[in-house]
């Protein structure tokens, strides 16, 4: 496959070229390791892995600590689900750099009830359909990311349904990593019939132990659709007991065997009182297994801030506990948008947080007395006192038939409205038959007997050398189906995005390559509810197409309502004719400290004319700002309102390098009428051919100032280090010219 420079473009039809005969280069889950007290920056870190090749920083690390981007010991996942697996790539990409190396890909909610294996590409709707072709390009592309970054990345997505068996095997030809899979979820969530569900996983977990696929339950799905999904606390524990020693019998290895925890609770209740207990018990409980920490999404509404602290609040239960990995679902889950900075958001999020909590354990630790170790033992004893009563019942099934899971009371409290399912019904029921004496499976990995002895005793251990090697020793046997449908597929979305790949042609994106999305954000003093129809005429007024409210917040019910509003825009931009000025240069501190220390530097600085703001010019001067001063530089300030004639005469008695001033009221263009007038008047002076000038302000234009006579402009968004690295390569310049 060919190798891009980070500044390049993935290209999806190459990795869509001879895609039949591409292998996966490897299989099976990659755990991170964790590098004890390891030093980055001269920062140590407690519970940090190995950093990557390439990455990016929070907006802090990168404006502040040269991009400093520590990568936790905790896998971080973002799951994906655009519906169009080409644009999945491109934010499999994108995510990687930002740290997650567990890429999920969601399938489509009626895959759960699809009876085959799905062979074509058509696009999805909520998420993708699983096919092979879809499977296999993001895998070959996952190649290539691994190297960019220089890490293993972990490719999932889910084992259920009643084409389980199908997908667990078709995922192990394609070297897919993680899986979901547990026939709970399949009996409660789907109503697939029970006997059929375990028969399927049965042969799903085999199949991913053999391919060394890390599986995770679904026993979260109870708290996310229970009434209060605190109190389903104790069943959680038992779902996941159930399908944790059922996937070690099976013969998972326990540490493939990933717990889907999800705090039960979230604010403004007193989450942490809930989730904490629960989070300590399960860990005991479940010592010997990984923990894969997910978001509560039950209670998470549009309000993208209050995800994010949802999502902060359960990485502290994270550290103060275990997780192995960590989720990162709740901002696209709250708002159903899986949008590509919604998907780097969160796994910044995620990253900033772990890291920011690292060592916590070295430096408190949990009570071993009052509320929380007594709370931790309720919810244990509650979770054996409810597996008992299952066994007593007659076990799983007939506790289920009885609708003891996701019952409204917290055990043993019961309300008697649980889900329940019968054990002679639902999708698939009657389609599990006894096998024949003589039934032979002469297929790797296959559970149960396959009688292959009275064939060949010598493949007992290998059944597949029956057949000279089934798909999972010999890929070449495997049947690739491209496309089945001319009109919906891969190539034709391609085509009818061409234009905006790799051309100078651009326009907005959240999603889709090209798909015109943007937001905008509006508050509006009026009710809720006008505000909701208000916002939506404003949309349709700035020429956004189809426009649509996706959130909407009270600030005050007579004072202000805050919408956010989606819509398209239909135009593009041509970057190739965009005047783009060059970025201004800037010297790193050490460089400008080491300039200034042997050649030391003086300016005198004011706000001129009838000009009272000093903000902005104390920003570029002071020291606390990361102004000038930080790199050695004097100041003689002379405040506000000062006359340009005073500010050169100063310049003059102290001997200064350079004058700088500050402008921000523009009317009558006096801004740049003082400038040319400080020019004039250090020409009159006799000092202007030794003297550096730059002035600054919201309403300057650096080319416009130049033309009024001074060296250089400083416009909105200049900082200390722009104007000190100009200063101190205008003087090098002008003591070159001398």
């Amino acid at each position: 496959m060919k190798k891009y420079d980070i500044n390049e473009k993935m290209d999806v039809r190459e990795i869509l070229n001879d895609l039949e005969n591409y292998r996966p280069k490897r299989r099976g889950w990659v755990w991170r390791e964790k590098k004890d007290q390891f030093e980055m920056s001269d920062h140590i870190y407690s519970d940090c892995s190995e950093p990557l090749n390439n990455s990016i920083g929070i907006p802090a690390a990168v404006q502040y600590f040269d991009n400093l981007d520590p990568q936790p010991q905790e896998t971080i996942t973002t799951e994906i689900a655009s519906g169009r697996f080409e644009d999945d790539i491109r934010r499999m990409r994108m995510a990687a750099w930002h740290g997650a190396d567990h890429l999920m890909v969601i399938r489509t909610a009626g895959q759960s009830h699809y009876d085959g294996l799905i062979e074509g590409s058509p696009q999805g709707i909520g998420g993708i359909p699983v096919t092979r072709k879809q499977v296999r390009a993001q895998r070959k592309a996952l190649d290539f990311i691994e190297e960019e970054v220089g890490r293993p990345i972990n490719y999932h997505s889910y084992v259920s349904g009643v084409a389980g068996p199908d997908i667990a095997v078709m995922f192990a030809e394609e070297g897919v990593n993680g899986a979901h899979q547990d026939p709970q979820y399949n009996v409660l969530y789907r109503n697939i019939n029970m006997v059929r569900s375990f028969v399927d996983a049965a042969e799903s977990k085999k199949v991913m132990a053999w391919a060394d696929i890390a599986q995770i339950d679904g026993a979260h799905n109870a708290n996310a659709t229970a009434r209060d999904a605190w109190k389903v606390m104790p069943e959680l524990m038992v779902q996941h007991a159930i399908n944790s020693i059922f996937s070690y019998k099976v013969g998972m290895k326990k540490e493939n065997i990933c717990l889907s925890t999800v705090p039960p609770s979230a604010a403004p209740v007193p989450c942490t009182k809930y989730d904490l207990p629960y989070a300590v018990a399960l860990r005991d409980l479940f010592d010997e297994y990984k923990m894969r920490a997910q978001q509560n999404t039950k209670y998470i509404t549009s309000s993208s801030r209050e995800a994010t602290v949802t999502h902060v609040l359960n990485m502290m239960i994270s550290k103060l506990t275990r997780a192995d990995i960590q989720s990162t679902i709740t901002p696209d889950e709250g708002r159903n948008v899986p949008w590509h900075m919604n998907n780097i958001e969160a796994c910044d999020t995620a990253k900033q947080t772990l890291v920011g909590l690292d060592g916590l354990l070295e430096m408190v630790e949990l009570k071993q007395e009052g509320y929380l170790p007594e709370k931790v033992r309720e919810l244990k004893e509650r979770a054996v006192l409810y597996l008992e009563e299952l066994i007593e019942v007659g076990g799983y099934f007939e506790a289920v038939e009885k609708g003891f899971f996701v019952d409204s009371g917290m055990y043993p409290e019961r309300n008697g409205d649980g889900i329940g399912r019968k054990i002679n019904g639902g999708v698939g029921v009657g389609t599990v038959y006894k096998r024949d004496n003589d039934y032979m499976a002469p297929v790797t990995a296959h559970f149960g007997n396959n009688n292959v002895a009275q064939y060949d005793k010598n493949a007992v251990d290998n059944p597949s050398i029956l057949i000279d090697g089934c798909t999972f020793e010999k890929p070449e046997k495997i049947i690739y189906i491209d496309e089945l449908d001319e009109n919906d597929n891969v190539n034709t979305r391609l085509d009818e995005s061409e234009k905006y790949r790799n051309s100078n042609l651009v326009k907005p994106e959240v999603e889709w390559l090209a798909d015109g999305t943007v937001v905008v954000e509006l508050c509006l003093p009026t009710s809720k509810r006008v505000a909701e129809f208000a916002a939506i005429e404003f949309a349709k007024k700035m020429n956004l197409k189809d426009p649509e409210v996706i959130h909407v917040e009270v600030l005050h019910p007579a004072e202000g309502i805050r919408v956010q509003v989606k819509g398209k825009v239909d135009f593009d931009v041509d970057i190739s004719k965009l005047e783009i000025p060059q970025e201004p240069e800037v010297w790193s501190f050490e460089e400008l400290w080491e300039e200034i220390e042997q050649h030391p530097m003086k300016v005198v600085a004011a706000t001129v004319g009838e000009d009272e703001h000093s903000v902005g010019l104390r920003e570029i001067i002071d020291i606390k700002h990361g102004g000038i001063e930080k790199f050695g530089i004097e100041v003689e300030y002379l405040g506000t309102s000062c006359p340009v004639e005073k500010l050169v005469d100063a310049a003059i008695e102290v001997n200064a390098d350079a004058i700088l001033a500050s402008t921000i009221i523009s009317h009558d263009d006096i801004h740049y009428k003082n400038m040319r007038k400080i020019h004039e008047l250090c020409i009159e002076k006799g000092i202007r051919d030794r003297i550096i000038i730059a002035c600054g302000g919201t309403q300057v234009t650096p080319e416009i100032a130049v033309q009024n006579g001074i060296d250089a402009g400083f416009g909105r968004g200049s900082k200390g280090i722009h104007v000190a690295t100009f200063l101190v390569k205008k003087r090098k310049e002008m003591q070159n010219e001398n």
